[in-house]
């Protein structure tokens, strides 16, 4: 094991310049699997997948040193981040994933063996909820980037357009572990476990957008740049204020220890921490919530004079509020 706990591999054997662009990409095809709504694959110009109900699509672009980085998580671990990065979305919109392409820029000298587990990687997350890599696209680059485009379908798509006063806030799946193991792993440590490889790797609740759809979630967003920001886009989408109780918001064993060494509160890891992928949704204040989902707030209309936003007890938040580019 390196320092940072990322596994150690021979993986310079072969570069990506030496392979070159064509034999490249024939290796990646014959890696990919297929599932029955894939009418075409790679190998032509354009794939062909077959759709039932409202076809919904996602595409997020990671880069090296700012998404991942090579010392810290292995290939198939950036793999599985990426894919999961995109299925995440579509199942913040109610529905689930049947196709991915993905777009590759890679530096010519980058190991092909590292390309082989990156793409494994995506392919066993995809395996994962049923999805199929159907094609993409291969280009040099002085810097690695991954662009994955997802594609799926949902009976009932789900936005964040339409909370409502009343409205019941929860949450499922795990949030302030990938922040927790973000702040470990950028001061060397390499535990608490849990939380490090929540960083490397995130843990979507996938079907649970699906089933909040279902029992008649209003509004609905992954959280991928931490909760209060992520939350503020709901607030602000649909004109209301959200106001979350610290006491009700689900805290990991880990993420307390991560705090306690930092010296920070572990509230704020769960607040502000993004890449857990878990999901944020309102709910009408009769519904009952589906399983695995875990109140921890309502939605309030805006007061007079006042703008829509996200508070925590009942008052703003001091700090940052979340992960955002460019600032």
């Amino acid at each position: 094991m390196n320092a940072t706990g990322g596994a150690t591999r021979d993986l310079t054997v072969e570069t990506v310049s030496e392979l070159g662009e064509f034999a490249l990409v024939d290796r990646i095809s014959r890696a990919l699997s297929s599932t029955e709504v894939v009418v075409v694959g790679p190998g032509d110009d354009a794939a062909e997948i077959t759709v039932d109900g409202n076809l919904i699509v996602s595409t997020d672009v990671l880069v090296d040193q700012r998404h991942f980085r090579r010392d810290w998580s292995t290939a198939h671990e950036v793999g599985r981040k990426a894919a999961a990065s995109n299925l995440s979305d579509l199942n913040a919109m109610g529905g689930w994933a049947t196709a991915l392409t993905i777009g590759l820029a890679l530096p010519g000298d980058l190991p092909v063996a590292w390309v082989d587990e990156l793409v494994r990687g995506i392919v066993d997350e995809c395996d994962s909820v049923g999805a199929a890599v159907v094609g993409g696209d291969v280009t040099a680059s002085d810097v690695l980037t991954i662009a994955v485009t997802a594609l799926g379908e949902a009976p009932r798509t789900v936005r964040r357009g339409d909370a409502e006063a009343g409205d019941q806030v929860a949450v499922a799946g795990v949030l302030g572990l990938a922040g927790a193991g973000f702040a470990a792993l950028s001061r060397g440590f390499r535990s608490p476990r849990a939380a490090v490889e929540a960083h490397r790797v995130p843990s979507p609740p996938y079907g649970a957008g699906e089933e909040a759809a279902d029992a008649g979630a209003t509004a609905m967003i992954d959280v991928s740049d931490g909760l209060l920001g992520d939350l503020g886009h709901v607030a602000r989408a649909s004109g209301v204020q959200i106001d979350l109780s610290s006491e009700l918001v689900p805290i990991e064993p880990a993420v307390i220890t991560v705090a306690e060494a930092l010296g920070r509160h572990p509230v704020s890891f769960v607040l502000t921490g993004g890449d857990d992928y878990a999901l944020a949704a309102t709910f009408p204040a009769d519904a009952t919530l589906p399983e695995g989902w875990d109140l921890i707030g309502t939605v309030l209309a805006v007061p007079e004079g006042d703008h829509p936003r996200v508070t925590v007890d009942g008052e703003p938040w001091d700090g940052s509020t979340g992960h955002e580019h460019f600032r």
